[in-house]
């Protein structure tokens, strides 16, 4: 297992970070496949705590989540469907800074960062496209 600190902002406080561990060694492809973020904790698992034990206790089953992210391991035509793609979750951080623009948090920096993220799922997909071109997506071929 390793930790991954690219998202850390250095001065930031310990307790506002999250723990990423990649639990797998990278595949054939060179990628690790299998991520555990943890270290928030979860307001629909509160929620819950609230619904089976009452609002007044609650807080004593505060649950730390984490969140489980399996990607995509081998060619779907060969493996089938097993996981997520990477241009999922941009779909979803491009989801959530068009939100933040579209509202009070716009900003400069969202505003970049949204274009960063379209321009790289943007590549994905036409990484996709030549390769439905060429007739080798979903198999292992390069």
């Amino acid at each position: 297992m390793r930790e991954l600190t690219g998202h850390i902002v250095e001065g930031d406080l310990p307790q506002n970070q999250l723990t990423i561990e990649v639990t797998d060694e990278p595949g054939s492809g060179g990628a690790s496949h299998n991520y555990v973020i943890h270290g928030f904790k979860s307001r629909a698992y509160t929620e819950l705590a609230e619904e089976v034990f009452g609002p007044s206790k609650s807080d004593k089953y505060e649950i730390q989540a984490q969140v489980f992210i399996p990607f995509q391991n081998g060619p779907i035509k060969e493996v089938g469907l097993n996981g997520i793609t990477q241009e999922a979750l941009l779909a979803i951080v491009i989801d959530r800074l068009r939100s933040f623009q579209a509202g009070p948090y716009r900003c400069l920096e969202n505003k970049a960062a949204l274009r960063l993220c379209e321009g790289a799922l943007d590549m994905l997909k036409w990484r996709t496209e030549n390769r439905l071109a060429r007739g080798v997506e979903g198999e292992t071929k390069a």
